[in-house]
């Protein structure tokens, strides 16, 4: 898994701008997930994805919200793809997304935000360098991949996040719904899907 510095200043924000961190990352995966269940005509394993992801941004939004965290997780690890010898290659980002919204969960069922918040940012970036690894058929260490423009685009957006998070001073609310507007109006995933309707 992919390290940055990144993963250790997650720790100085609040707990929930760590989960909102992790959120804003799945969202941009989001589309890598859409796109496979699409190439597979299951809609509904996208329509679950997305119903799950709306509840986790709405454990931000609403206070005292009741979700039944695990049942969630059962819901999701219902629709993680299996890899068969015959699977498009787009099935590995739509696991990555699967796991990473697994950690979203995972951070509200153990308590401990930090370190899925880290795991998150580590799947997206190996999201990242792996496709570019598959696209150029290379082999590449963990050093050599930190050095492609992709994975150094990938973090910069992870960065950006960050600042963002640290430095709000406006209304939590309001911090929380623009940048789940921002992220899913881009419609693009960290690998350069675009979602369509």
């Amino acid at each position: 898994m992919i390290k940055n510095p990144v993963q250790l200043r997650i720790e100085k924000l609040a707990l929930w701008q760590q989960r909102l961190f992790m959120l804003c990352l799945c969202e941009r995966m989001y589309p890598n997930f859409v796109f496979y269940a699409k190439q597979q005509q299951n809609d509904e394993d996208a329509k679950s994805y997305k119903k799950i992801l709306d509840l986790m941004w709405e454990s931000l939004l609403v206070e005292n919200v009741k979700i039944n965290f695990d049942l969630q997780l059962e819901k999701l690890e219902v629709i993680i793809p299996i890899i068969t010898e015959d699977s498009p290659y787009i099935i590995y980002p739509a696991i990555d997304a699967c796991q990473a919204l697994s950690e979203v969960l995972h951070s509200y069922l153990t308590g401990e935000v930090t370190e899925h918040a880290a795991k998150v940012s580590s799947i997206s970036a190996t999201t990242v360098a792996e496709f570019e690894m598959t696209k150029s058929n290379i082999v590449l260490s963990e050093d050599e991949q930190q050095t492609l423009p992709s994975v150094i685009d990938e973090f910069d957006f992870q960065w950006e996040i960050f600042r963002i998070l640290r430095d709000e001073n406006n209304d939590m609310i309001d911090l929380i719904k623009g940048l789940k507007a921002d992220i899913r109006e881009s419609a693009i995933s960290n690998i350069g899907v675009f979602l369509s309707d």
